[in-house]
């Protein structure tokens, strides 16, 4: 079925940017840099593509699930894609680690200093 997988890519996306905006993690604390971030990030993997296309270790492959439309030789529509999918992804792990390893030392140290004030 062609363009299956850009379909799953897009659902993908739409339900990691419900998480997003849930928690507020990227784009909806931070609309201007998450979208330089993001486009940052497939401008790099975009030009890491060209290298790996031009010589030769990058190649499209066969499938039934793409939909065909390429954007350059052996780059095919869902590439650009799944890039932004792959940094947005990435973004938003990275601040709900953050946001995670915050709280947990707040917690600790929240305890340690209740532990401390009993030994006082």
């Amino acid at each position: 079925m062609p363009g299956l997988y850009l379909l799953a890519i897009l659902v993908s996306a739409a339900g990691i940017a419900l998480l997003d905006r849930r928690f507020r993690l990227a784009f909806w604390a931070a609309r201007g840099r998450t979208v330089a971030t993001v486009a940052i990030g497939v401008i790099f993997f975009l030009a890491w593509d060209a290298a790996g296309i031009l010589t030769g270790v990058f190649v499209k492959g066969d499938s039934e699930l793409y939909t065909g439309v390429m954007l350059a030789p052996e780059l095919p529509l869902e590439e650009l894609f799944f890039l932004a999918f792959l940094c947005y992804l990435t973004l938003v792990c990275w601040t709900a680690a953050i946001r995670v390893l915050a709280r947990r030392g707040d917690t600790a140290s929240a305890a340690a200093g209740t532990d401390e004030s009993k030994h006082r």
